[in-house]
């Protein structure tokens, strides 16, 4: 086959791809509009699964569908638009009357990574009946890592640890802690601990580490709060790990809080505090 042969046949097959692909995405959009619960549901995580704007435009019919599985089903497979517009179409099903539909819609909210959901979360983790839906908002702003966020979860770890409360303050000091790490290094998905690996094994002291606290006033304000959490023994193990992990990613000062708690019996928590006392000598 000669070389023009050879470009005509690459781009015939392009073209044959491409219009495949709109006559596929032709008909899972009559399905999200004309299916049944089911046919709706199926089309809508395909069209997750393509991944494009233009994927997640067909999608947002559903999230006023009168069936709640569809519509919390939908939330899910719209994220890919402009984060504008996402959140523009999103926001009003934070008001929807089923508690997993406005669940998942805080969990998309939070993929999405836009600060101007920031506080319509922040109103959702104060105010919702629900408390699943209440940790979702919670969760969600820990995704989008904006720190107008920080003060809200530090008023949710501050007063004395109950049974009744220790999700919910785990998921706070979790939530601020991966705000920090993503000012850190844009990580939002850190693993508490990294490792149990050696120290000079760890990457979490190979990059250098900014002092959160004199950048930010609300991390300079949750310190506290995290350290009087890692400290208590009253309070649930994970709210301590995650209190741990949030005041090495912050820092400001607050290595011995970190070197009193890198030999606790909690093996997990000693070394979360290890590798917080790496970063705070990265800088």
């Amino acid at each position: 086959m000669s070389r023009f042969g050879t470009i005509s046949f690459v781009l015939f097959a392009i073209l044959c791809v491409v219009t495949v692909r709109a006559q596929d995405l032709d008909a899972l959009g009559e399905m999200v509009r004309n299916g049944t619960t089911e046919e709706k549901r199926t089309a809508l995580f395909d069209l997750r699964n393509i991944r494009t704007p233009e994927a997640s435009r067909l999608a947002v019919p559903a999230l006023s569908d009168p069936d709640e599985l569809v519509r919390s089903t939908a939330a899910g497979s719209v994220v890919f638009l402009p984060p504008d517009e996402v959140v523009a179409v999103l926001l009003p099903n934070l008001k929807d009357k089923e508690d997993f539909v406005r669940r998942e819609t805080a969990y998309a909210l939070g993929k999405v990574r836009d600060r101007t959901a920031v506080r319509p979360l922040v109103e959702v983790a104060s105010k919702d009946k629900s408390f699943e839906v209440r940790n979702a908002a919670v969760f969600a702003l820990g995704e989008i890592g904006d720190p107008s966020a920080v003060d809200f979860l530090v008023a949710l770890l501050s007063g004395k640890p109950k049974d009744s409360r220790a999700f919910e303050r785990s998921s706070a000091a979790k939530s601020i802690g991966r705000i920090a790490q993503a000012i850190q290094n844009s990580s939002r998905s850190p693993v508490t601990p990294e490792s149990f690996l050696p120290s000079k094994y760890k990457a979490a002291g190979a990059a250098a580490f900014r002092d959160l606290a004199t950048e930010f006033p609300q991390f300079k304000r949750a310190l506290p709060v995290l350290e009087k959490a890692l400290s208590n023994s009253k309070e649930a193990a994970d709210t301590r790990r995650e209190a741990a992990f949030a005041i090495g990613a912050i820092d400001g000062g607050s290595r011995e809080t970190l070197k009193k708690c890198s030999v606790s019996p909690d093996y997990y928590l000693a070394e979360i505090c290890k590798e917080g006392l790496l970063k705070a000598e990265s800088r």
